[in-house]
């Protein structure tokens, strides 16, 4: 007989509320090919919402990689009192700027970052412009969160850092607006690419994490490996291991890249669907940011320790 899948995976959260979604929402940004367009996701109530910039991956797929994705997390955390908002960066297959000589493209690492410190620039303009948000978020309480290339735009903005390919300088992206980072199966550092991924997106080759002091959640999966990107095994942890503390690292047993299923609902990408394993990640990164943007809050502490009562946990966490 069949069960209905979970909603958090036994991990502790509150109570749930009707969401509220808008998009989009187009913010001009001088020297960027288009608008940058973004959706917003927030509870329909409640005020002092905190904000979490979601930044997707630079998958294959015409429409998950932008706005329309991510949406077994998005709907979640703004249903248990977060503010969303999802930017299309110019890597989306849908905006067909992959091949148009740009010397960021195919992955546009560095407007990726940049998109970010817009939005964060033009929230005011985001409320006004979203019915029924304006005056409802707490500009003081930002997270940012990324899968995959999105992991590295995230790392970029807790203090990670590239080597520019014009002029060998460190490129430093970070925003200390942003108080807590969660990366999900981000790349690892550049020493360790493989000769494949080096070709393809040389500027990996030069990731470093030694300056990257944001608190942050490190999520891989136990799966998570393929020799195109890395020989290593635990090449996508290096953001946890080579960091600056304090940083946090969750293991989703046998998950692969896509950890569950995260970008999408019945993605046919998703090679290791299990929906129990999101419920699970996605509760955790909720416990992880209410803590880390209100310290005090036990969610963390409680989640952990749900996790670890469990006869089957899905993961397991350490910290440093």
């Amino acid at each position: 007989m069949s069960k209905p899948f979970s909603e958090t995976g036994g991990i502790p959260v509150n109570e749930s509320a009707p969401v509220s979604t808008f998009s989009p929402v187009a913010l001009t940004v001088p020297g960027r090919a288009v608008d940058l367009q973004v959706k917003v996701s927030a509870p329909a109530t409640g005020t002092d919402l905190p904000v979490i910039l979601l930044s997707h991956g630079h998958g294959p797929s015409n429409f998950v990689s932008s706005l329309h994705g991510y949406g077994p997390v998005v709907d979640f955390w703004a249903a248990h009192g977060f503010a969303v908002i999802q930017p299309t960066h110019q890597d989306s297959t849908t905006l067909g700027l992959r091949d148009v000589g740009d010397p960021d493209a195919p992955l546009y690492w560095r407007s990726r970052a940049t998109d970010m410190h817009s939005i964060l620039d033009h929230l005011d303009d985001i409320e006004a412009t979203v019915p029924g948000l304006a005056g409802r978020l707490d500009h003081t309480r930002v997270a940012a969160v990324g899968h995959s290339m999105g992991g590295h735009t995230v790392g970029m903005l807790c203090g990670q850092t590239v080597t520019d390919p014009t002029d060998g300088s460190a490129v430093q992206l970070a925003d200390d607006r942003i108080k807590v980072g969660v990366l999900m199966a981000p790349p690892g550092r550049g020493e360790d690419l493989a000769a494949f991924a080096s070709e393809h997106y040389p500027i990996l080759g030069t990731t470093s994490f030694t300056t990257m002091t944001t608190p942050a959640l490190v999520i891989v999966g136990e799966n998570d490996w393929h020799p195109a990107f890395s020989d290593r095994k635990d090449w996508r942890s290096d953001a946890y291991f080579l960091s600056v503390g304090p940083k946090t690292r969750l293991t989703l047993f046998g998950a692969e890249h896509s950890l569950g299923g995260v970008s999408t609902y019945d993605a046919a990408e998703t090679t290791d669907e299990n929906p129990e394993r999101v419920a699970t990640l996605r509760a955790l990164t909720w416990a992880y940011l209410r803590t880390g943007l209100y310290p005090g809050d036990t969610a963390w502490v409680d989640a952990a320790a749900a996790l670890n009562c469990m006869s089957e946990p899905m993961g397991t966490i350490e910290a440093r």
